[in-house]
């Protein structure tokens, strides 16, 4: 989920917009300024309803994005690296980028959002006790302390990607000692009560109200998916954890000289020797940059006989590296967060090979194959 507008930085985490989430915060605006405060506070004017329809939407979702700090202090806390929080059409998303090493830090972690979302649904309710004679404050408070309330409970049904699936997650995998069988809990729960959700949503579509199942069978269709997907990263750390750059890397990058020409690079080594990644190096020797078949292929095929190694390559300067030793989940972090499906590998500052994604897809598969 990545943002279209970036807003700023909160402890270093950068906060931004989902272009989803315009739609989202219209909606809610016509819905409480036309239906809701009308109703609940008649006294209010349609000007009136409007403008308070506008803040209090814009407390609601300062109130997911405090939700959404909530799990990111927890996280920083225990140097679990944060990437970023984006508010979308279906609340917020924090992007936690490892998943928690015990459970105890996992149940912390999970439980803070929605500890987060009671904490201001009381002081709303708060708010809402000392002001309800005057319907201006009263108004936004009492809907805002509603909403966190629900908010925090939605968020606690016991199923992936929701938090209380990690909760769920952490309780299973303190007791039973294997998280593997916690992820099947949590991943099985999540698609049970997303497929209720679905099934709600068509029985209501059935029953003359529309658009409520719809949207409420599209928060199943949502959390069906997301569930999917969160077992996959939670599957995929955890086979990946103990194992080492050195392990999936590649030593079989060519060392070719810079004036190599991409049409000598294809017809004698890519389609001859099936390699795929090269080490362009300088009149002396020494290796300047990095290319390889996905570098090759954004060269159109007419100008291969013209354009050199050097010419498209990425010099070893301008590029993250990884070393041997590095664990393979830290390596893919340090790939997502510079967008790259390789990086070199680096020993003593010394070139030794490369890591792609697609390395480290086949040494699982291997592994698997092999039942190790």
């Amino acid at each position: 989920m990545k943002a279209s507008i970036k807003l700023g930085k909160v402890w270093g985490i950068p906060i931004g917009l989902h272009s989803s989430w315009f739609l989202i915060f219209a909606l809610l605006v016509w819905s409480l300024g036309t239906g809701y405060f009308p109703v609940e506070y008649k006294s209010l004017s349609s000007e009136t309803s409007i403008l308070l329809a506008g803040i209090t939407s814009l407390l609601f979702f300062g109130s997911v994005l405090a939700h959404e700090l909530g799990h990111s202090a927890i996280a920083l806390r225990n140097k679990i690296p944060v990437k970023g929080i984006t508010l979308f059409i279906f609340g917020g998303v924090s992007q936690i980028s490892q998943e928690p090493l015990s459970p105890g830090v996992e149940f912390r972690l999970a439980a803070a959002g929605p500890l987060t979302s009671f904490a201001l649904g009381g002081l709303f309710g708060a708010a809402w006790l000392i002001f309800q004679s005057i319907p201006v404050l009263a108004a936004p408070s009492l809907y805002l302390m509603r909403i966190n309330i629900l908010l925090g409970a939605f968020n606690m049904i016991p199923g992936f990607p929701l938090d209380g699936g990690r909760v769920l997650h952490s309780i299973v995998w303190w007791l039973t000692k294997n998280e593997r069988l916690a992820t099947r809990a949590a991943t099985l729960s999540g698609e049970v009560i997303a497929f209720g959700f679905v099934a709600v949503g068509l029985f209501m579509m059935f029953n003359h109200q529309l658009l409520n199942g719809i949207w409420l069978a599209f928060i199943g269709w949502f959390l069906q998916n997301a569930a999917i997907s969160a077992s996959f990263q939670s599957n995929m750390q955890e086979k990946l954890r103990g194992l080492t750059v050195a392990q999936a890397m590649t030593r079989d990058c060519a060392e070719v000289p810079g004036l190599s020409t991409l049409n000598q690079l294809v017809y004698d080594r890519v389609l001859t020797g099936g390699q795929h990644c090269f080490f362009a190096t300088d009149y002396t020797g020494e290796i300047r940059g990095i290319l390889t078949l996905k570098d090759i292929t954004k060269v159109p095929q007419m100008k291969w006989r013209f354009t050199t190694a050097e010419q498209i390559m990425i010099p070893i300067a301008r590029t993250k590296s990884v070393e041997p030793e590095m664990e393979l989940v830290c390596a893919l972090q340090t790939m997502d967060e510079a967008q790259l499906s390789e990086v070199p590998v680096i020993e003593h500052e010394r070139l030794i090979g490369m890591l792609s994604r697609e390395n480290v897809q086949r040494y699982l598969q291997l592994r698997t194959q092999l039942g190790v």
